[in-house]
């Protein structure tokens, strides 16, 4: 099947869309080096650092990817009251971004990734963070900023993006679909595993198999798609969803969808023959690009098709980087 739209006109499109986007954002440290030789203290290659930098992560990507599509991001989230914090909402400020549905707490702290890339390469990660629940007063403030933001704004999508840090819980998560459902806006779900069974009632859904094996307590390996079809149209009758899309990594996508409320209809995408040089990121620029795809009313197939090609765009990069638009419009008039 081929792509076939006007996609000129469906990018421009974009830059009308609002999205609010809720989960857990994190500040992105790097430490980028030259290595030219190992440690004499242990067997650990020594990284000369030449430079450092700071970036929005998690959700916060999210919303730096629907911005670079030329949509309006509103992100709803909790940080700490510390240094990270403030660090986080000045890369927002940078970045020309809305910080009325971020909430600074002093109960937590800031959730902060450090990567040191030496010679282009990751070396190692250290995170900072808490995983616990919001608590009932930073939940109740954060549900507070969402809703305003709702009334106010009218949004075309809401994604839930979910790293497993706290921020979404099970009673936000339902009070944010009875919301939703009422002014008729989609929802779209990345999901982890502790939040899994949660979700239900909503448009698209888009784990990847490792999520898919853990959420539902099975084992499927890549090549047996077959069997993972069969558990994603058991979920999404179990769970009332209309589309699930999950990605296998080097074997593209799969998307799951109602047709016409009834029969669902299967598209599985091989991915792209890329240079990989970081998967870092690729997640949310899928879950960026599919929710705007399907607030245009995108068909499943171009929905799945131009969020795969827009995913292996960015494993092209070092580092967890936003889409190109110009890049991926080009991609997707060639295929």
């Amino acid at each position: 099947m081929k792509l076939t739209n006007n996609y000129p006109e469906i990018f421009e499109a974009f830059n009308n869309l609002k999205v609010v986007i809720i989960g857990d954002v994190m500040v992105d440290t790097y430490l980028w080096g030259r290595v030219e030789r190992i440690s004499p203290e242990a067997p650990v290659p020594i990284v000369a650092v030449d430079k450092r930098s700071n970036r929005l992560g998690g959700a916060a990507n999210v919303a730096l990817n629907i911005k670079a599509l030329g949509a309006t991001p509103f992100l709803c989230s909790v940080i700490g009251k510390d240094l990270k914090g403030e660090e986080f909402l000045s890369l927002l400020t940078d970045q020309d971004m809305a910080s009325e549905g971020i909430f600074q707490s002093p109960d937590r702290i800031t959730t902060t990734k450090f990567r040191i890339i030496g010679n282009n390469t990751q070396m190692l990660r250290v995170d900072e963070e808490v995983e616990s629940d919001l608590n009932q007063n930073e939940n109740s403030i954060l549900l507070d900023n969402i809703e305003n933001i709702l009334a106010s704004e009218t949004p075309d999508v809401i994604i839930f993006q979910d790293y497993d840090k706290g921020v979404i819980t099970a009673s936000l998560i339902s009070e944010v679909i009875k919301k939703a459902s009422k002014a008729n806006i989609p929802i779209v779900v990345d999901p982890k595993k502790k939040n899994f069974s949660h979700y239900r009632d909503l448009t698209l859904f888009k784990p990847n198999l490792k999520e898919l094996k853990e959420g539902l307590n099975i084992d499927i390996n890549l090549s047996e798609k077959d069997k993972a079809i069969k558990a994603i149209k058991q979920l999404m009758q179990d769970r009332n969803f209309d589309i699930v899309m999950t990605t296998l990594s080097e074997e593209g996508i799969i998307i799951c969808a109602r047709e016409d409320n009834k029969d669902i209809v299967t598209h599985a995408i091989p991915a792209h023959v890329r240079s990989v040089s970081d998967v870092s990121g690729a997640g949310d620029t899928v879950i960026s690009v599919a929710s705007l795809c399907l607030a245009l009313k995108l068909t499943a197939y171009e929905i799945a098709a131009i969020s795969n090609l827009a995913g292996g765009l960015v494993c092209e990069e070092v580092g967890v980087v936003s889409v190109d638009k110009q890049r991926l419009l080009e991609e997707v008039m060639n295929c």
